[in-house]
């Protein structure tokens, strides 16, 4: 649906008509499977956990707008989940603190198209020529930057 430009109410119908009836036979099968087995097996376990989620795992196909996966988002955390060790060394709270921050606006740079190295070391040299008590620096964040 992204690749082929539909609107919002668009996907929703799509999501309805091919996905709702794929829903519905996985809980039907659900249903049918969790008669067959120990509800005390792991099996058992993990139909019942899996049915107790389906509401929130289906919320997709009648809200347009949302995702059907985290796709975005996990792409967005896997360096932060890669050096998750490497964070064991940042001295203390207040450095790892400012490293989340760094993190942070680097994923900025990344999800607004800005590269990251490029837009710190503009924002680092126009920062000691803004006034101490200009509070409106959102013109150096990277979605609002623009290199001079």
């Amino acid at each position: 649906a992204d690749e082929a430009g539909f609107s919002i109410e668009e996907r929703k119908e799509k999501r309805i008509r091919e996905s709702y009836p794929v829903i519905l036979e996985f809980e039907r099968w659900m249903q049918d499977a969790y008669l067959k087995v120990l509800p005390k097996s792991r099996t058992g376990k993990a139909i019942e956990y899996t049915f107790s989620l389906l509401p929130r795992l289906s919320r997709y196909v009648n809200d347009g707008r949302v995702n059907i996966d985290n796709n975005l988002i996990e792409n967005a955390i896997r360096p932060l989940a890669l050096g998750r060790k490497n964070y064991l060394f940042c001295g203390n709270d207040a450095s790892a603190y400012r490293a989340a921050i760094v993190y942070s606006l680097i994923g900025t740079c990344k999800s607004a198209g800005v590269d990251p190295r490029v837009w710190m070391e503009d924002v680092l040299r126009k920062i000691p020529y803004y006034e101490r008590d200009k509070k409106d620096m959102t013109e150096l964040l990277p979605r609002n930057w623009v290199k001079s």
